[in-house]
């Protein structure tokens, strides 16, 4: 007997309503509370991308890369929902408009990937390792922006590579078909 706790996402009725702009659209950007100004960088300027499509944007709610993405979400009017870790919403960088606290620990990681309808990973550590796991576990498509890479003989289907942030708003669009995409 199989038993599958985490069966892989299928295209839904639900997808068609954010895809018809009937429902938000969640993506989540993960990556490591501590990243390098280049990895900040390039996740405020995913952040401000992420709003421009109307999506909120969902993060672990701490420093780093998931800083530098509410922060340019805020920048131009997007909305943001952090998911903590720990007991204390004061513990949220100072960009999110929403926390969760969970007492989870690391184990949040599957809220933060199970509430996005994508992923995007920047940078990151083994922390964001876990969450690219979860993330395609689950069926979310998974884009990595200067982050960890994949080799296997029979390919990473649903983990696609990006070198700008503009190429992963491309991938998402792709990936969930979008309205705007090749896809489409």
């Amino acid at each position: 007997m199989t038993l599958m706790l985490h069966p892989p996402h299928q295209s839904s009725e639900e997808d068609a309503d954010w895809a018809a702009g009937s429902r938000p659209l969640y993506i989540s950007v993960i990556g490591g509370g501590r990243c390098t100004a280049p990895q900040y960088a390039m996740a405020e300027h995913l952040g401000r991308l992420v709003a421009g499509l109307g999506a909120v944007l969902v993060c672990g709610g701490l420093g780093g890369v998931m800083e530098g993405a509410g922060r340019g979400a805020k920048e131009v009017g997007g909305q943001t929902l952090g998911i903590l870790p720990g007991h204390d919403r004061s513990a949220a960088n100072p960009y999110m408009d929403t926390v969760v606290t969970t007492g989870l620990g690391h184990g949040r990681n599957l809220a933060v990937v199970s509430t996005g309808d994508a992923v995007i990973a920047v940078g990151g550590e083994f922390g964001t390792l876990s969450e690219i796991g979860l993330a395609r576990k689950i069926g979310r498509p998974v884009v990595i922006l200067d982050g960890w890479r994949f080799s296997r003989d029979e390919g990473t289907p649903g983990i696609w590579y990006a070198e700008t942030p503009e190429e992963a708003i491309s991938q998402i669009r792709d990936a969930l078909n979008l309205p705007g995409s090749d896809s489409v």
